[in-house]
């Protein structure tokens, strides 16, 4: 038992803490800064929508009044089988010559819309986005700076949990999300990054290759088959989009669970990502797969405390129910004083975690996750 928990408890603390120390230490010891400067090149700004009527009026104008030049930025949005007005929307912004559409009967998927939004962009950058997200007027200026650099393939931008008069939350998912940005800055400060953020990043048309069809992750797999060809991938957090920190629980966590089930699924469209083929397959597997054991890896440590008797381990199960105790607490919405900066978190790490089951038990048994708006 005590090999069971100190295995577990090894792997837990390399997935939260020893990954990111071995970043930090890396971007000490073999920095790679990027060589950034003033440039603008034509520049497409891709999406796909489905039923988004009540958004992507406003996220078409968010893109149409950024700071670039005007007759270098076109937008081209794919509408995916939308039952709404989306599609009569996106052809009434068509009419002004700067956005291209189409419009498609059926949905197809999100990854056939962006081979289709690709194949009509003419820009030699693409921004990709999704309609809900607003982006800072600067931000597209500021990602474009790093194409200077003739080593970087696609630069993904920060997404900010929160409202821009306030600031980002640190609560919840929030906090969460300010250290995933961590890691993926201290990635990029060495390297490159294990994938890019959905709502904002830019990357060289010429590096883009086809999705596979019902690809889940393509802000993964689309910025790993550039990091494939030997350009980097790097995080610049002075470009900036903003999204509601709180989407609902329900539908917070079924986004959560598809983009774990979409880990498990980029190892049966892309195995080479397991490959001497991957340049940075240490760095994919510590991101992105590590984290999928590590509910078992709890569920190991709680186990192998359970019948170690020594006060050490006694001590640690002690320890691990009164973290399940605040997480189930915070979980029902019982009010519980100052012990609530550490009950948020653990319930957030709760969730994650029972995500991370529930997008396992989809992979064995062969579910799909969908995409849907």
């Amino acid at each position: 038992m005590k090999w069971m928990f100190w295995i577990a408890a090894a792997w837990i603390g390399y997935s939260y803490l020893g990954y990111p120390v071995w970043l930090w230490l890396r971007s000490r010891w073999s920095p790679r800064p990027v060589r950034r400067s003033h440039e603008e090149p034509a520049v497409s700004a891709v999406m796909v929508v489905r039923n988004e009527e009540a958004t992507v009026a406003r996220k078409l104008e968010n893109l149409l009044s950024l700071d670039y030049p005007e007759g270098k930025l076109e937008v081209v949005a794919v509408c995916d089988g939308s039952s709404d007005g989306t599609g009569a929307i996106l052809e009434q912004f068509a009419r002004g010559g700067r956005v291209r559409t189409l419009v498609k009967p059926v949905s197809q998927g999100k990854a056939a819309g962006l081979n289709d939004a690709v194949q009509l962009a003419s820009g030699e950058v693409l921004l990709f986005t999704d309609a809900r997200q607003q982006i800072e007027p600067e931000a597209l200026r500021l990602l474009v700076e790093n194409f200077a650099d003739p080593d970087v393939g696609a630069a993904s931008g920060e997404l900010m949990l929160g409202d821009p008069a306030t600031g980002e939350t640190g609560k919840g998912m929030g906090l969460y999300w300010r250290v995933e940005k961590k890691i993926r800055d201290l990635e990029s400060a060495s390297g490159s990054v294990a994938g890019a953020t959905g709502a904002i990043y830019c990357a060289r048309r010429s590096l883009i290759e086809p999705l596979p069809d019902g690809t889940i992750l393509d802000d993964v797999l689309l910025p790993m088959q550039i990091v494939r060809q030997g350009a980097r991938v790097i995080f610049d957090p002075r470009a900036r989009a903003w999204d509601s920190p709180d989407l609902g629980e329900s539908r917070e966590f079924a986004r959560k669970v598809r983009t774990l089930s979409g880990n498990y699924q980029l190892l049966q469209l892309a195995p080479w990502l397991l490959s001497s083929k991957n340049p940075i397959r240490i760095e994919f597997i510590s991101h992105k797969l590590s984290r999928l054991a590590v509910p078992f890896a709890l569920l190991a440590l709680l186990l192998a405390s359970l019948f170690l008797s020594e006060p050490l381990y006694r001590a640690a199960l002690i320890a691990q129910l009164a973290f399940y105790a605040l997480s189930v607490l915070a979980i029902a919405g019982v009010r519980i004083g100052p012990l609530a900066r550490i009950a948020d978190p653990a319930r957030t790490f709760v969730v994650l975690n029972c995500a991370a089951v529930v997008a396992f038990i989809n992979f064995v048994t062969g579910r799909k996750a969908v995409w849907v708006r």
